[in-house]
């Protein structure tokens, strides 16, 4: 879709395209990431999908929005409240970036409500799911409704007044609230906020009319069907109950979005759990960063919120519409298959599915497996034999984000039991996962397991599991590296890459990489490893003009790089150096890109794709033709200065040639082959969909990989 893109976002002109610091010849980072999420947006639009989960991208690019506000936006207001000076390569400033912001995401806002009013709903009543409004139930449904507001969420709800007399009141980050407007015969009219809350589902379930007859005192949930009302409409359907003797003028929904991107001064915390800890409790009472309102709202209760949350009006959002659709997610818990993708049994390798060790069997060669096409189950075995086996003596590991119920962190604390010595990173600092991290944390400690929190400001991202095994012919280091999380839960959504190896030399920098996380050291370069912060940016600096100068002597010269961001000035600038010598450069970024292809005589050489579908993209792949050789690097690091500088990252190589060859063939070449769900980046900053040519077959690269699942681990 062709936009207006701001001054500053213009195509580069050719008398200055040799300047590789013209801020022209760079996307801005934040109007990058709007891109993504309107390729999520349209995901949503998109009628090849099934019902619900056409909702579920409706309700990620609202979650999308959610963090955007959070973490980049508020960054955005501190530097414009503290007169930063210093501009992204795209010559942007904080001002012009909030703008540019607030312009290009309103028409999406309201292709987002289009969709839902006009296009979902209605389909979803066809398919027997109705979300109503409150006025339009039966009498029946609206007494049965009362009584349980009666009996379950009258007791909850507090309501605060904002007179004289009382103070106005903190809203919480990102709680539905009702701006209750009253008419007091003593005093006239009133504002009282009353916080919808969040222990309710958003969307309550109504049991039909027949259910209806028979309910006597039942749970609702017990008496629940696929009809469904909006939660703060019925408690603003029953605020007579709240205010008794009082005239309810209107209930108006708001929503406000708080700065959650808390600074933590490290190097003067005595203890980062506690520090890390409070900075969480801390969050809800960040700055105010966006208002949601309802268009009904009238003006004089739209400005007693701005003006006590301090808030500029180009902060405030209002709608016609539902509030806050990332709950819209709660939809996707229906049980109704016909209505969501076809599910499918992830693969396991031909010698992971015996009865053998499975360290007899890494020790034979080393094993890939792809996410969520391949099950996760064998990375939990990896760490449940290790626990239980006699010769194994220690286990180090280290956890980003976990999710509930973890089964690696149970049998990190059973080996502890079993008297494995025991070591484990667990991040602190991963953002919105911090309270999780912090129990799993404590529960680890207890179990007597060596817990550390990482290295004083650096987030540790990097994936890795090392077991360090006693065997006839003396101590085996066995490693798991990945691109992504130990979650079995998010391993089932996200694409990701997991390898098994116990190649001495990545086993013994493996153990130099967790000394250098548990204890003191300075090394930068392991070797085979690239470990950030250090070396890694340079390391990869280098390997791309290793391609320039190949291709310089035979004109073979081939980069293909599969990232989640694109951000770093110098790896930009070095891919234009590529280009400029005739360097083919195929990327793939899912989100955000900085860098503009196609602009001649500079980047002519480089195509750009993005694939949303959907599994979320997650892995970091890395090629490099090196001259014919083949090179292949996977990780957790992405092409960003925050990776690279102020994080604990690794690259590994996959040097296995049957390996690295499938990653090439059958991952990497078939994801940039995608003509279905890939987006092509334009260089004005905008994507086109990537259509079949004349007599070219489709290729969706997600359902080829479910299909030809199993096909990358080389042991057929």
């Amino acid at each position: 879709m062709a936009k207006k893109k701001h001054p500053k976002t213009a195509e580069p002109t050719p008398d200055k395209i040799m300047d590789l610091d013209d801020p022209s010849l760079y996307i801005n980072r934040e109007l990058s990431w709007l891109e993504f999420n309107r390729r999520v947006l349209e995901e949503g639009l998109d009628e090849r999908h099934p019902l619900l989960e056409r909702v579920k991208f409706l309700s990620i690019f609202s979650s999308n929005l959610d963090e955007f506000f959070m973490i980049r936006v508020s960054g955005l207001r501190r530097q414009l409240a503290a007169g930063t000076l210093k501009t992204p390569p795209d010559g942007m400033t904080p001002a012009e970036q909030l703008a540019a912001i607030r312009r290009e995401l309103l028409p999406e806002l309201d292709r987002q409500l289009d969709c839902w009013q006009f296009d979902l709903l209605p389909k979803l009543k066809h398919a027997g799911i109705k979300i109503l409004n409150f006025n339009d139930l039966k009498r029946k449904q609206r007494k049965l409704l009362r009584r349980y507001f009666e009996q379950e969420i009258f007791p909850v709800l507090t309501p605060l007044a904002f007179d004289p007399g009382h103070p106005f009141p903190h809203i919480s980050n990102l709680s539905m609230n009702l701006a209750v407007v009253i008419n007091d015969p003593l005093h006239g009219e009133r504002f009282a906020r009353l916080k919808v809350p969040g222990t309710f589902p958003r969307l309550l379930p109504i049991p039909s009319e027949e259910r209806a007859e028979s309910y006597q005192g039942l749970g609702l949930m017990e008496a629940m069907s696929n009809n469904f009302v909006w939660l703060e409409q019925v408690v603003a359907a029953n605020l007579d109950i709240l205010f008794p003797g009082l005239d309810i003028v209107a209930a108006h929904p708001f929503r406000v979005t708080r700065d959650a991107d808390q600074e933590i001064e490290e190097d003067e915390a005595a203890d980062l759990l506690a520090t890390i800890e409070e900075s969480v409790r801390m969050r809800r009472f960040g700055s105010a960063v966006r208002l949601e309102t309802d268009l009904a709202m009238p003006e004089h209760v739209r400005n007693t919120l701005i003006t006590n949350l301090r808030l500029a009006p180009y902060q405030v959002y209002m709608t016609d519409g539902p509030i806050g659709m990332a709950d819209l997610m709660q939809l996707t818990g229906i049980d109704r298959p016909d209505l969501k993708d076809r599910p499918f049994p992830p693969s396991v390798p031909p010698s992971l599915a015996t009865e053998e060790s499975i360290f007899s069997v890494i020790r034979r060669h080393n094993i890939l497996l792809y996410h969520p096409y391949d099950s996760f189950a064998p990375v939990v075995d990896f760490v449940r034999e290790a626990a239980r086996d006699p010769d194994v003596l220690a286990i180090k590991q280290t956890l980003y984000r976990v999710g509930p119920n973890s089964p690696i962190v149970a049998a990190l604390m059973k080996a502890r039991e079993n008297g494995k010595q025991v070591a484990v990173l667990v991040e602190l600092k991963a953002r919105f996962d911090e309270e999780n991290n912090i129990g799993w944390a404590r529960a680890l400690e207890r179990a007597g397991v060596h817990v550390v929190y990482g290295l004083v400001g650096l987030k540790t991202h990097a994936k890795i599991c090392l077991v360090v095994r006693r065997e006839r012919d003396g101590i085996i280091r066995y490693v798991h590296m990945a691109t992504g999380n130990y979650n079995g839960v998010t391993a089932r959504i996200y694409t990701d890459i997991g390898y098994f190896t116990s190649d001495p030399t990545l086993g013994e920098e493996a153990s130099h990489l967790f000394n250098a996380l548990t204890g003191y050291s300075r090394d930068n370069d392991y070797g085979k490893l690239l470990v950030a912060p250090g070396l890694m940016r340079q390391h990869i600096l280098d390997r791309i003009q290793r391609e320039i100068e190949h291709h310089r002597k035979h004109g073979d010269g081939y980069l293909a790089f599969k990232m989640n961001q694109l951000v770093d000035k110098a790896c930009i600038q070095a891919l234009y150096r590529a280009s400029q010598a005739g360097v083919k450069v195929e990327l793939q970024v899912r989100g955000i890109c900085c860098l503009r292809p196609g602009v001649p005589g500079l980047s002519e050489n480089i195509t750009v794709t993005s694939i949303v579908g959907r599994f979320l993209e997650h892995p970091r792949i890395f090629y490099f033709r090196n001259g014919g050789g083949g090179e292949i690097l996977l990780g957790s690091a992405d092409l960003m200065p925050r990776n690279l500088d102020r994080r604990v990252e690794q690259l590994f190589p996959v040097e296995d040639p049957d390996l690295r060859d499938a990653l090439r063939d059958h991952v990497l070449l078939v994801h940039l082959k995608d003509n279905v769900q890939s987006r092509r980046l334009l260089r004005d900053g905008s994507y086109e969909r990537v259509r079949p040519q004349d007599g070219e077959a489709k290729l969706n690269s997600q359902l080829w990989m479910v299909e030809n699942r199993g096909i990358w681990h080389g042991e057929e």
